[in-house]
């Protein structure tokens, strides 16, 4: 028989071992938070970051596909990307930077380009933000950030191109299978936001019959912000909507392309790309 000294200490040992446990692990808990939090907010400053509107003063029909995805805008190399897509292509280039949420930053930068261009012929609305979070999670103002980034900044940035475009203008706009059928238990917002720019262009080909509207609808891209996904959810995302492989940007570029040259697609058509 034990002690019963010795037995009390043991019971004690255990209860305090248990306690020991139980705060472990809930250190742990947190610390895992604060990981996912951080690296979450790190992803979004890496989306903005890469984010950009495309406005073409010239169909790019003489435009190598291959070449032309290297355009690639960040807050950084202004100066230097206007230098080598000017030697590059042999055409004029202006990069301004905007605040999508800010109508007067719009209006501004549609202004500039009158300005320089005098006309538009076609319009990306290319820019977009996120911010994967649970349901029961997500915040008001994050959900209004996403709707206010993509959605009422594709609107506006249309709304004021259009005053400056010529007849038979383009616009297309940066969609995603999110919006369709490829949504996720985190994106709950994006997806909103991306079956919205849906509607919008499918009700600007009624209102503008002399102006074409596009969407162009991507399942996952190989972009920065992409790779910088946790790996094992990319995989298990991509294998839960049976995509292959990451879309390589260059297709999405082809696909902006086909749009401006070919001329039987019809204003408000969705077009997907699945890999």
């Amino acid at each position: 028989m034990f002690n019963e000294k010795y037995k009390t200490q043991t019971v004690n040992d255990l209860i305090n071992a248990n306690n020991s446990y139980k705060q472990a692990f809930h250190y742990a808990l947190n610390q895992a938070e604060r990981l996912y939090h951080a690296r979450q907010q790190a992803v979004n400053i890496l989306k903005m970051i890469d984010n950009y509107i495309v406005i073409l003063a010239n169909k790019p029909r003489d435009f190598e596909v291959d070449k032309l995805h290297q355009i690639r805008l960040s807050f950084q190399n202004f100066d230097y990307k206007v230098k080598e897509i000017q030697e590059q292509y042999s055409i004029k280039c202006f990069i301004q930077k905007c605040d999508l949420k800010e109508e007067k930053e719009i209006q501004e930068v549609i202004n500039y380009f009158q300005e320089k261009l005098g006309s538009l012929d076609i319009l990306v609305n290319n820019a977009a933000t996120y911010c994967d979070n649970l349901f029961l999670k997500k915040t008001k103002d994050e959900f209004l950030e996403v709707l206010e980034v993509n959605v009422v900044g594709t609107f506006l940035m249309s709304k004021y191109a259009i005053s400056i475009m010529k007849d038979h203008g383009l616009i297309i706009n940066m969609a995603s299978t999110d919006g369709i059928d490829t949504y996720n238990l985190y994106n709950v917002d994006y997806a909103v936001s991306k079956a919205g720019i849906i509607q919008l262009t499918k009700s600007m080909s009624l209102i503008f019959k002399n102006i074409k509207t596009i969407a162009i609808a991507p399942n996952w891209v190989r972009t920065e912000s992409t790779l910088a996904i946790d790996e094992e959810y990319l995989k298990a995302e991509l294998k839960r909507i049976n995509q292959e492989k990451l879309i390589p940007v260059e297709k999405v570029v082809k696909t902006i392309i086909d749009v401006v040259q070919n001329k039987n697609i019809k204003s408000g058509e969705v077009i997907k790309i699945y890999e």
